[in-house]
């Protein structure tokens, strides 16, 4: 690698430490909720609590939130940056009390599974069983019992697979339902997504299994996680243009993507759940897809899958790009022709993370270039830096239209987790 491209990464990875250097104590200092026990996440652009919300109160605590609050935590103490900046004691006893809350308030005795969103006390508000849900609790908990070796954290994470298994399996198409009453019946169809499967959540089902078979090396979450890759491959990748669809019908027939209850696009505005083309994108979920693929298949022990990852990087390139203001676009038709040109946080940056490890599989330097060009894009419009968080949701030319930093489904995940990925990669190039 030339001199000129050394210092280049060594700059952004010193920006990228910077940044978790302010945002982790951010989240250690106002996201740990001391007088009842897991977290607060709704902080508005200046960072305080904020006053209300669409659909929830701000003092609610929903599982996706509270999960990825642990997931975050123990993540950054197993992957030794926490050890680094003098964060490991405080970093654990965040993850800790995460847990005790979620196990005490979330886990239903009676039907089994994580409820959907409790009060600030954890009184259960919606004991609905969402498969997305269920997912970020073993993500979350696989991660904890790796960096604290508590025995709760696989025990809950492996638990939580085989109530999955039992009540979510579709055995007739294959993957999952994913939307559920508290019983375990399936909700309604349409807008309560009784009848629907997504990429999302089967993506987010692959992350988390990766993460429990790195901590069992139990051979059924290996074919599970091995069944779950090939139903993305065979049913929710569209070969002719190199992208992934969004919504389907149980049988994996593609539908018009809808907005959902229980979604981010629902909860932040509940008059959205209007009909798409049939043929949408997601152009976040693509970038995002094919480093968790190639991460799922390190953990396997299986080689990366370079020609998805130069197509749908290329893919991202063509037609997610924003030739003009730089930065990535929401949604779009899988031809090319935008829908929305909105930029969210979680989809720039992941991106980083996808185009570097594009650029790690596939040696393309383009990659590697449109990695620095998106972390500049990031640095000058969605990071706050007085808070040291992103902001949620940007117009084109990058003008706030959410400027929260977090809320009931932004918090630690996308944006630390980027920096940790990146900084740790980039590491591994210098060496």
């Amino acid at each position: 690698m030339s001199k000129g491209k050394t210092d280049v990464l060594l700059g952004i990875k010193s920006e990228m430490e910077s940044f978790m250097k302010k945002s982790v104590p951010f989240w250690l200092q106002k996201g740990i909720d001391n007088k009842y026990g897991g977290y607060l996440v709704c902080f508005d652009e200046d960072g305080k609590p904020m006053e209300n919300l669409a659909v929830l109160s701000p003092d609610d605590k929903m599982i996706v939130t509270q999960t990825r609050m642990i997931w975050g935590f123990s993540s950054i103490l197993r992957s030794g940056f926490a050890e680094r900046y003098g964060m490991a004691e405080a970093c654990m006893e965040a993850a800790k009390q995460g847990v005790d809350f979620l196990i005490d308030k979330f886990w239903d005795e009676e039907n089994g599974g994580w409820a959907w969103v409790t009060d600030r006390k954890g009184n259960v508000l919606d004991n609905g069983k969402l498969t997305y849900g269920q997912t970020f609790a073993i993500y979350a908990l696989a991660e904890y019992y790796l960096a604290s070796k508590d025995e709760r954290g696989l025990g809950y994470a492996e638990k939580t697979f085989d109530i999955l298994k039992k009540y979510a399996s579709d055995t007739r198409y294959g993957g999952y339902f994913e939307n559920f009453k508290a019983d375990w019946t399936l909700e309604r169809a349409g807008v309560n997504g009784g009848d629907l499967k997504s990429l999302d959540i089967h993506m987010h089902t692959m992350e988390a299994y990766t993460t429990l078979y790195e901590a069992t090396g139990k051979e059924i979450h290996k074919r599970a996680l091995k069944e779950i890759i090939q139903i993305i491959l065979d049913y929710m990748v569209d070969y002719d243009f190199w992208c992934g669809k969004n919504q389907f019908g149980v049988d994996f027939v593609p539908r018009p993507a809808i907005s959902i209850r229980r979604t981010w696009n629902y909860d932040r505005d509940p008059e959205s759940a209007n009909r798409n083309p049939i043929d949408t994108t997601s152009y976040g979920h693509n970038i995002e897809l094919t480093w968790l693929l190639n991460k799922a298949y390190k953990i396997l022990g299986e080689p990366p899958a370079r020609e998805l990852t130069r197509k749908f990087a290329d893919y991202i390139l063509n037609n997610g790009w924003d030739k003009c203001y730089g930065g990535i676009y929401r949604d779009g038709l899988h031809d090319g022709r935008l829908i929305v040109t909105d930029k969210e946080w979680w989809q720039n940056f992941e991106s980083l993370t996808g185009f570097l490890d594009a650029y790690q599989v596939t040696e393309d330097e383009r990659y590697l270039e449109k990695f620095a060009e998106l972390w500049e894009f990031d640095k000058k419009y969605f990071y706050n830096k007085e808070i040291g968080e992103s902001r949620q949701l940007l117009s084109q030319d990058g003008t706030p239209i959410i400027a929260d930093i977090g809320n009931q489904w932004k918090c630690i995940y996308h944006t630390d987790r980027a920096m940790m990925e990146c900084t740790l990669r980039i590491e591994e190039m210098l060496k």
